[in-house]
């Protein structure tokens, strides 16, 4: 049954984001305001940028008295970043949004009909509006993924979920497995996992890391981490 949370955390990890990070914020506060949550907040996790983001989110903090930032010195990772704005979280509910423009804040809306302290609601890009080199090695790479654990959800690695805090604190993936590490121990709790389609749009700015060698080494090594690891949570309250 779905029940709308009174307080909900925007999470927002950003790396070298800049141009767009305050556009967003900014789209986000406005949202959280129309949502009928009686409280919240929203963190920006600034994961070592050096394009100025840190700057511009700490000023902006003074402009929107909800938001708080959270800083790396140097850059962790997008499932630190997360787990950063995760364990820094107050509220009953997370709302995971990635800081790059390419997600509608107003698609909040979409998720909160069918949240529940039982629900991650998964967002699913159903036109994914990503160059076509990197949609074939994320499709590629998630066929692995479905083959290792199984389907959890439409979307795997969408950044744009809501679900109760207490599924997201206590995470170990610094890269990219982080959102399988997510589903992956909230199903095994128990929890429903609904996917809702989003809408998705182009990066106009910044630069996507998400096929970097690097990172793809990392979602390779953990993996196999994850299915093994995923670390046990209690089961989702009887209400």
């Amino acid at each position: 049954m779905s029940e709308r949370p009174r307080s909900i955390t925007a999470v927002l990890p950003a790396y070298n984001e800049a141009a767009v990070i305050a556009s967003t914020a900014r789209r986000v506060d406005g949202v959280l305001r129309r949502s009928g949550a009686v409280e919240w907040e929203i963190i920006v996790v600034d994961d070592g940028s050096h394009d100025g983001t840190g700057d511009t989110v700490r000023a902006l903090a003074s402009e929107l008295p909800e938001m708080r930032v959270v800083a790396h010195p140097v850059n962790r990772g997008y499932g630190a970043a997360l787990r950063s704005g995760f364990g820094a979280a107050r509220s009953e509910a997370i709302w995971l949004l990635d800081s790059d423009g390419q997600f509608d804040p107003a698609d909040l809306a979409l998720l909160l009909p069918h949240y529940g302290h039982d629900a991650v609601v998964a967002g699913h890009r159903v036109s994914r509006s990503d160059p076509l080199g990197r949609r074939l090695s994320n499709r590629a790479f998630f066929a692995l993924v479905r083959l290792s654990v199984g389907r959890l959800a439409a979307d795997i690695n969408c950044g744009f979920k809501l679900f109760p805090r207490a599924v997201g604190v206590g995470l170990t993936a610094d890269g990219a497995m982080v959102s399988t590490e997510l589903l992956l121990r909230a199903h095994r709790a128990g929890y429903r996992i609904v996917d809702v389609p989003v809408s998705h749009h182009p990066r106009t700015s910044g630069v996507a890391t998400g096929t970097h060698p690097r990172v793809v080494l990392r979602a390779f090594g953990e993996l196999a981490r994850v299915r093994r690891m995923a670390t046990p949570m209690a089961p989702p309250e009887v209400r």
